[in-house]
């Protein structure tokens, strides 16, 4: 049986259910920013993202709709156990691309490209990507 292709947009369609990109970027800087133990308003995620302010109050109400994050206006913005359980693998995924990218390609910065990838990896990769580069640092 021959595989059915689509566009991106097609691939993105299906995946209905889960966050989009966009959202995965919010989620993620918003959970390492917590993790630090630092507070997260409005004006602070819109400077790490390089993005405006009316954008990340668009994003967060969205967020919060779906069960992500709280927060009340110009107050800070914290996750929910959802949110927070959905930051965690975010920031999991993301530190393993950046290793096995880093193993692979030696230790220049590769989080440009790394943010791109993440996007598209399912958690098989994932974790796949894991035991890899466990493999290939353990390599002589």
């Amino acid at each position: 049986m021959e595989q059915e292709f689509y566009t991106l947009k097609g691939y993105q369609r299906f995946d209905a259910g889960g966050l989009t990109a966009s959202q995965e970027d919010y989620l993620e800087m918003i959970c390492r920013t917590l993790r630090r133990g630092e507070r997260v308003r409005v004006n602070e995620l819109a400077q790490r993202l390089h993005v405006r302010p009316s954008s990340v109050s668009k994003m967060l109400a969205g967020l919060r709709d779906e069960g992500y994050l709280a927060f009340e206006r110009y107050g800070c913005i914290t996750a929910t156990p959802k949110g927070m359980a959905a930051g965690e693998y975010l920031l999991h995924r993301h530190d393993i691309l950046q290793d096995f990218l880093r193993t692979l390609n030696g230790p220049q910065s590769e989080l440009e490209e790394v943010e791109k990838i993440e996007h598209f990896l399912g958690r098989e990769t994932v974790e796949n990507l894991e035991r890899l580069t466990r493999r290939m640092k353990e390599a002589p």
